[in-house]
């Protein structure tokens, strides 16, 4: 029991009441320590469009400001103070060198460690020097005489690789004019590697196959002055070559489109000898299974011209999909055509979108096929009889008062006017046959066909 306790038993004076603990001063809600906000004068912020690793260069975490000279402070983790050990500084002594890649002795100072004294010159192991050959008297006149060098020339030439290190060019700079006449670096180069050759096939044990350094001096020098035609090139030569590589580059577009077209020419001809062959054996089975009909369709396609019809969507893939979409048009088909099958089917009364139930979509398609078929024999008798009309011109101007002893057509076209229309519409004039009309013959050929295929499609409706 504490004294407060005691004091509120034997109701004494407690002195001043202190407030009730509440969940508030227990949380020290009232005590929040508030962040000191920095003048607005002593604070910066990031440009607009400034990237943050730039501005991360020209602002510290210490936001100081940026210096307006380069220092050496605060440079990431670099260690700026020296580090002062207890061990002895090594001392150093200003001492002579000489240089072994020198041959004439002199001598140079400089600092070094004083453990390091009486050692070589570190940089001496850089001086690497190539082994030139030597050859004797006998070797020269049995294996390295050669007509168009003497041999003052070639031991110059030997002396000025010892000398100078194999640098072939500044060998040609200190070629001897005045002695020896004078030589390219191809020349120099030529006849060191020849004479090397030869040593080293001389020297070789037997049975050892010696390391041969190849070196083409006509291709160095055919590629030296090629550079030389390319650097002495005048402007109007550099304008002319430009134009020729575009004009290059211009002539290989078109071949290539030539290509692109002779592919696609290729792949419509392969499409078509296939599409043929199909048909063929389309037509061979259904004169196995219909030998009536056989004698009739050799007369309807004698004088009908190939036609693919029109292809309508097969659904083979597995799905659900709308019976509607079998009836669909495909877009390859034309739109003469189609206006073609509008008409027909206004003309027999026949709705352009009947109910899609799977007999009507089937009889719809082949009707409209027909109906496509109606078209392009109209279009194949036209052709026919405007090519009758030329020739018979023709025959008239070369003979004339003659006339071609040919039956012309005098009755008009039995066929449907399936374009032409009286009134003046946005459709397009699809009868492209005219006046002209077919001859007997083939207007009573064509008279049955024509009526078979009505018949057929009356039929169907």
């Amino acid at each position: 029991m504490s004294g407060m306790d005691v004091h509120d038993i034997l109701e004494l004076d407690r002195g001043p009441e202190k407030e009730f603990i509440t969940k508030d001063a227990l949380m020290n809600s009232d005590k929040k320590k508030k962040l000191a906000r920095k003048s607005d004068a002593n604070t910066f912020k990031k440009p607009e469009g400034m990237h943050r690793e730039l501005w991360g260069l020209l602002w510290t975490d210490n936001r100081d400001a940026p210096p307006l000279i380069p220092t050496d402070t605060n440079q990431g983790y670099k260690q700026m103070k020296a580090k002062i050990g207890s061990s002895k500084v090594r001392p150093w002594k200003w001492m002579p060198f000489t240089n072994p890649a020198r041959k004439d002795g002199a001598i140079f100072h400089h600092w070094r460690r004083v453990a390091d004294e009486g050692k070589d010159y570190p940089f001496a192991r850089f001086n690497k020097q190539p082994e030139v050959p030597v050859y004797s008297d006998l070797e020269y006149q049995q294996h390295l005489h050669d007509d168009n060098w003497s041999r003052q020339e070639t031991d110059h030439l030997f002396e000025l690789c010892k000398r100078f290190s194999l640098r072939f060019v500044v060998m040609y700079d200190r070629w001897d004019r005045d002695k020896f006449s004078s030589r390219s670096v191809e020349d120099l180069k030529e006849r060191y590697y020849n004479i090397c050759n030869k040593l080293v096939k001389v020297r070789a044990p037997h049975g050892a196959e010696p390391k041969i350094r190849a070196y083409d001096a006509e291709h160095e020098r055919k590629r030296k002055s090629q550079l030389i035609k390319l650097f002495e090139r005048t402007t109007e030569q550099v304008e002319e070559e430009e134009k020729l590589i575009e004009e290059l580059k211009k002539i290989e577009l078109r071949k290539k489109e030539r290509e692109k077209k002779t592919q696609d020419l290729q792949k419509l001809i392969t499409a078509a000898d296939s599409n043929i062959d199909s048909r063929k054996s389309d037509k061979k089975k259904a004169s196995k299974k219909f030998p009536q009909t056989q004698k009739l369709h050799k007369e309807t396609t004698a004088l009908t011209p190939e036609t693919t019809g029109i292809k309508f969507p097969d659904f083979k893939q597995p799905g659900a999909y709308v019976r509607s979409q079998k009836m669909k048009l495909p877009a390859t088909i034309g739109q003469k055509k189609t206006k073609a099958i509008e008409q027909v089917l206004e003309e027999m009364g026949i709705e352009y979108n009947p109910m899609p139930t799977d007999e009507i979509t089937g009889h719809f398609n082949e009707l409209r096929q027909d109906i496509v078929l109606l078209y392009e024999l109209k279009l194949a008798l036209a052709t026919c009889d405007y090519e009758l009309e030329t020739l018979k011109h023709q025959y008239e101007v070369l003979n004339p008062g003659k006339t071609p002893d040919v039956p012309l057509p005098e009755t008009p076209d039995p066929l449907v006017d399936i374009g032409q229309r009286d009134d003046d519409s946005s459709r397009d004039n699809i009868d492209v046959v005219g006046s002209l009309t077919p001859n007997r013959k083939r207007k009573a050929a064509l008279e049955s066909t024509t009526a078979h295929l009505l018949k057929k499609m009356k039929n169907r409706v």
